[in-house]
């Protein structure tokens, strides 16, 4: 779930990000539509991330 999570992560943080470095109107407003995917995206991949950081912690203390 680690795995899944980072990538969560650098799918939200890019449709973020992408709109201040695309030269073309049309792809950054386009982008730029897609905050609220972008924003999901990057908290479900911090929810994935702990959620399985939680998981090895409780794995260990056993």
């Amino acid at each position: 779930m680690f795995e899944r999570g980072l990538l969560c992560i650098f799918i939200g943080a890019a449709v973020l990000i992408a709109p201040h470095f695309l030269t073309s109107p049309h792809w950054r407003d386009m982008i730029a539509g897609a905050n609220v995917v972008g924003w999901f995206a990057l908290v479900l991949g911090i929810a994935l991330v702990v959620v399985d950081l939680v998981q090895r912690a409780r794995g260990k203390a056993r």
